[in-house]
């Protein structure tokens, strides 16, 4: 409905009411716009364009056409979210699910694909239970026992909707269900953090599956969170290929030797630590010697990153959407202004995208 977005896009603007009406010059009054949020009348469609421009949301969503909503939303937080902070996540994933449903139905393909390796989900009576969960998970898909070279296609391969965007710090990422009108199903969405690094974002993909894969009723919520992260740990490095990788038991470890192994699981240094501990590679004290010499600062800021900050944007990158959108141009299905539209791109890089580096673009031959 307008009214639940009108009042979504505001909480997300940080903008009250009086400032919402001052942000659109006065044009209607913040009592008028309380009437909007409470669904007791409509505004007009010039209304309606102030509004959106003043709270950097498009006329479409506030408008609501395809009447979805989110629903189950849960935010893995390093400390508690504001109300601002959750109504820009909801505001992001609704604008972007509906972009992504409306490519797919120009090209008929059925969004509900999700490949949910255990059904129902798994009542785990302790926190160690994770670890064969995973092994369950990566066999149901026929994963092997090999690395997983890129979890975000991984995911969406098997029908996740899978978000990476600039969320608030206190964010690492978020799992959710968007609910579909006419008896359509529901959609499982994860989003990560894409203020954080590729190593930790594979990690929160890794515990947000798992938090599709856990029955909720069977652990508090620490234990859960903590079942999550043991899980993450065991999809991403599996226990046989590691101690293949490390040898059963270890009095210490090398430098270089942890930077190869968080370089082949593709996971954070501290993450293989972890890892090494729970699986009784290394002792306890073995673990906080690490965390004092060879790893020494791991925990806060990650050595030798897989993918650094000038180079993010190229690889393990959610790219189905924006294939979808080439695709339905390239058939000629919408528009250039339209694929600008979903895209949010400039046009000259949609048609870059479509036909190419143009000739004027390329290096002079010698």
């Amino acid at each position: 409905m307008i009214a639940d977005r009108v009042r979504l896009a505001r909480r997300k603007s940080g903008l009250s009411l009086r400032g919402l009406s001052a942000a659109i010059d006065g044009r209607v009054t913040a009592q008028a716009i309380g009437k909007y949020e409470r669904g007791e009348s409509i505004p007009s469609s010039g209304v309606l364009i102030a509004l959106s421009r003043a709270m950097g949301v498009s006329v479409n969503y506030l408008m609501d056409t395809q009447d979805i909503e989110i629903q189950g939303v849960e935010f893995r937080t390093k400390t508690n979210t504001t109300a601002r902070d959750r109504a820009k996540v909801e505001t992001e994933i609704l604008e972007w699910i509906e972009r992504y449903l409306q490519v797919e139905a120009v090209l008929e393909l059925d969004s509900a694909h999700w490949q949910c390796p255990i059904i129902p989900p798994r009542d785990l009576g302790q926190v160690h239970d994770a670890e064969q969960l995973a092994a369950d998970a990566r066999e149901e898909w026929r994963l092997g026992i090999d690395p997983i070279p890129n979890m975000t296609e991984l995911l969406e391969e098997k029908g996740l909707k899978v978000l990476t965007v600039m969320l608030p710090d206190r964010v690492s990422g978020i799992t959710c269900l968007v609910r579909r009108p006419s008896g359509l199903a529901d959609l499982p969405v994860v989003v990560a953090n894409d203020r954080f690094t590729l190593e930790r974002r594979r990690f929160t993909l890794a515990h947000e599956l798992a938090h599709r894969l856990i029955d909720t009723n069977t652990l508090s919520d620490r234990g859960e969170e903590e079942a999550a992260n043991k899980f993450a740990g065991a999809f991403l490095m599996p226990r046989e290929h590691l101690l293949r990788e490390v040898g059963k038991h270890r009095s210490a470890l090398g430098y270089r030797e942890l930077i190869e192994l968080k370089h082949v699981y593709r996971v954070s240094g501290a993450a293989v630590l972890v890892r090494l501990c729970q699986l009784n590679v290394i002792s306890k004290s073995t673990l906080t010697s690490a965390y004092q010499t060879v790893a020494r600062g791991w925990r806060t800021k990650e050595p030798e990153e897989i993918e650094p900050i000038d180079q993010r944007g190229q690889r393990e990158r959610p790219a189905r959407f924006e294939r979808l959108c080439y695709r339905a141009l390239a058939e000629g299905l919408i528009s250039l202004a339209k694929g600008t539209e979903l895209l949010r791109i400039p046009l000259p890089e949609v048609e870059a995208g479509l036909k190419g580096p143009q000739h004027g673009n390329a290096p002079d031959s010698q």
